[in-house]
């Protein structure tokens, strides 16, 4: 059971992350494709710093699969901050919370069958789990649209694709050089948006929007993300395979973390973030804490 630990953490990570983000992206960093150009750079520091430690040569099919994977990976947090731009993300949230751990059960259910053995009360906590993420992202002035609803489908299934797969990489590769060659598909993604004449003048014409401050925001965000994507796929590697839908059941933790650290940012730091919270929010929330808690308990025990 340490990947449970490893992804609460983790989740816990991403939490900071996604307040950073939301910062980041609604003025300082222009669009997200040099938001996702920047992540494929510095997956390079993270080839660097794990190939000295168990990487190894695999197969043909497992390099392609690796790529394959960190291409989905990069696309995937792609639809993902576009999705941000154009909808509400009390919109996104709630939608993609759902999905992603649906699809990641339907698809193993469908190919590896073998490896599920999911028994009444598992059922009831991933049920628990889902309903909690659910309600702690709705929000009832915000209705989900056909089109909101369209890319939170396909940002859910290329999360659960890249699930998938990164399982499937490290049972064959072994965590350290599985998640170096994923890094590689990441990296090659990444610099490709370079190919952008827009991304290339952000980048390299040092324009008002990468000032000294935001950069150092941008790569401390960077980093703690790095680590959060880092202990998650950990726990990728460590769970077993049926555990995979649980792991994005999961995700409702990221934003128990994220209700306190928006409510403690909104009261330290006012204009850093805002969050509206009347008593029915909070109600709604609390319910929400409750669903999640319970679910994991009863994972747990």
């Amino acid at each position: 059971m340490l990947w449970l630990f490893v992804v609460i953490f983790a989740y816990f990570l991403l939490a900071i992350n996604a307040l950073i983000d939301r910062h980041l992206l609604s003025g300082p960093i222009p669009g997200p494709r040099i938001y996702a150009c920047f992540i494929g750079l510095l997956s390079s520091i993270a080839l660097l710093l794990f190939i000295p430690f168990g990487f190894s040569i695999p197969s043909l099919n497992i390099i392609l699969i690796s790529i394959f994977a960190g291409i989905l990976f990069v696309f995937a947090l792609l639809s993902l901050y576009s999705a941000f731009q154009k909808f509400e993300a009390s919109r996104i949230i709630p939608s993609v919370g759902a999905i992603m751990p649906l699809f990641t059960l339907a698809i193993t259910y469908l190919f590896f069958r073998e490896e599920i053995s999911f028994g009444f009360w598992e059922v009831i906590s991933f049920i628990f789990l889902i309903l909690g993420s659910i309600l702690i992202s709705f929000d009832k002035k915000t209705s989900i649209t056909l089109n909101s609803l369209k890319i939170s489908i396909i940002i859910a299934f290329l999360f659960s694709l890249y699930f998938i797969l990164s399982k499937i990489v490290y049972i064959d590769q072994g965590f350290v050089s599985g998640f170096v060659w994923m890094r590689i598909g990441v990296f090659l993604t990444g610099i490709s948006f370079l190919l952008f004449p827009d991304v290339r003048q952000e980048i390299f014409k040092k324009r008002k929007s990468f000032k000294l401050k935001t950069m150092k925001l941008f790569l401390l965000n960077q980093s703690m993300g790095a680590s959060a994507t880092l202990l998650q796929s950990w726990a990728i590697a460590l769970a077993p395979f049926g555990c995979l839908a649980f792991i994005n059941a999961l995700a409702g933790t990221k934003y128990i973390f994220l209700l306190c650290l928006a409510v403690l940012f909104a009261w330290k730091i006012p204009y850093f973030v805002r969050e509206k919270m009347t008593k029915k929010i909070l109600f709604q929330k609390i319910m929400a804490v409750a669903l999640i808690s319970l679910g994991l308990i009863i994972f747990t025990f």
